[in-house]
């Protein structure tokens, strides 16, 4: 158990990420200071600053704040770190020397979930959506949460939600099994391919893991799986489980899917009711699907249908999630965090769904070394789908670099003729944008930084 009582501050080194920050941001909004470092200015950082944040883009002693540098306020204090940090970070070097009181990221979360009625959404692809799905139908409804979500909400403008409710949304990150810190009510596993190799192994040792996770699930608490990977999860003892999925013989189903020429109209069967004709105007079959899964939980928790119908009409996604960016005559412009083949699999086929028979050019900067060593394969089978490919260099993240790996292993695994390798910093001046139709930016690394250069451009010479 961590004892906050008296600790006046925190230190957040890597204050900048996505899980980091909605954890800081709670924390300032909870009256502790708070304070960080990230080697990065971002939209996520300025944000934080504007929220009393202290935060600082130099791995320097001298940037630390009196209360956070003074040793003998060290028991006043609590830092927080991520497995992402690279060992040789100054600062976090100094707290480790001299005895601070340091939690992992997944720690501070766990403690938070102990004392909450957790909803926790793991899989190794769609628990961004599905978690601010579901935070979103308990937002909207009488029934209320709080949410840490691993994208910024484009209805809340936050990856943060705070609320009066004894509800807590959380993602649960397989990364280094900071899962296993959870202690959720509920339950939902979106899917189970092969990922974070580096920390598993094999896909064999990644599942067991996440039926430790199950296994988490506090007795008579409630696991809902996608009907796809069911026989893959082992239910713990006392706690009951339902699939979901678009197989009508999953217990929460989507069915009678229609496209009309401004959204999809689908019917939800449940174990005891139907709900019928939901309108839903975001993009995708997939978040069809993802939206069967907070369905089945909201309903659990409490949301009537009415609260239901009107949240789903009303749901504006995730920015980096199938974030339409530019939608005009001739040309769109799309970009999405998908950085696992299966991830991009899901993105180009909802962009060929939604956007029938146009051209799509794809730009994907691959993320670590590791995951395109194990998967340079299948990045480029879904990457040959598209009508042009650009690829990046990767982005290393925590990694150190691995010989013999490079996008260049995707590329020279690609079919198409349509392919180039070029430098990021290159895109904004050397991309043709009078042939574009479709453009997708896909990647979980910095390429986000291209999409403010991009969409000028494409708005200074394309759209009128």
């Amino acid at each position: 158990m961590i004892e906050f009582k008296n600790i006046e501050g925190l230190y957040f080194v890597g204050i900048g990420g996505i899980g980091m920050s909605a954890l800081a941001l709670y924390f300032a909004k909870g009256g502790y200071s708070v304070a960080g470092y990230d080697r990065s200015e971002s939209e996520i950082t300025v944000s934080l600053i504007e929220n009393g944040c202290n935060v600082t883009y130099k791995d320097d002693l001298s940037t630390l704040p009196d209360l956070f540098r003074n040793i003998s306020d060290k028991n006043r204090i609590i830092i927080v770190f991520t497995p992402a940090i690279p060992a040789e970070n100054i600062i976090l070097a100094f707290f480790k020397s001299n005895g601070y009181l340091i939690y992992k990221r997944s720690e501070i979360l766990g403690e938070i979930s102990s004392n909450t009625d957790t909803l926790a959404v793991a899989g190794t692809h769609g628990k961004t959506t599905v978690s601010t799905m579901i935070a979103h139908l308990l937002k909207q409804s009488s029934i209320d949460c709080s949410a840490f979500l691993g994208g910024i909400s484009k209805n809340y403008n936050s990856n943060l939600i705070l609320g009066d409710s004894r509800y807590t949304v959380m993602e649960a990150d397989e990364f280094d099994r900071s899962f296993h810190r959870l202690k959720p009510l509920m339950a939902v596993v979106t899917s189970l391919d092969a990922d974070h190799l580096d920390i598993y192994g094999d896909q064999d040792t990644m599942i067991k893991a996440y039926n430790e996770f199950c296994g988490k699930i506090r007795r008579g608490g409630t696991l809902i799986v996608n009907s796809k990977i069911r026989k893959q999860i082992v239910v713990p003892e006392g706690v009951v489980c339902y699939t979901y999925g678009i197989d009508r013989d999953a217990d929460y189903s989507a069915y009678g899917v229609k496209r009309t020429e401004d959204c999809y109209i689908f019917s939800i069967k449940t174990p005891s009711v139907s709900i019928e004709d939901l309108r839903f105007t975001f993009p995708g079959i997939i978040n069809i699907e993802n939206f069967t899964a907070a369905i089945a939980v909201a309903l659990m928790c409490g949301v009537n249908e009415q609260e239901i119908r009107k949240a789903v009409l009303l749901f504006q996604g995730v920015r980096r999630r199938f974030d339409i960016r530019i939608n005009v005559p001739g040309l769109t412009y799309v970009d999405d965090y998908a950085h696992h083949p299966e991830e991009i699999r899901a993105c180009i086929t909802c962009v060929k769904e939604y956007f029938t028979g146009r051209k799509i050019t794809g730009i994907f900067q691959p993320h670590l070394f590791s995951r395109t060593r194990d998967h340079a394969e299948g990045f480029a089978k879904i990457l040959d789908e598209l009508d042009e490919a650009i690829i990046l260099p990767i982005y290393p993240a925590r990694e150190k670099p691995i010989e013999g790996v490079s996008s260049g292993l995707i590329f020279d695994k690609m079919r198409s003729a349509n392919k180039k390798l070029m430098m990021k910093e290159d895109i904004p001046g050397k991309l043709d944008v009078t042939k574009l139709d479709v453009l997708l930016t896909i990647g979980a690394g910095d390429i986000d930084s291209l999409i403010v250069p991009i969409e000028k451009k494409l708005k200074m010479e394309r759209v009128k």
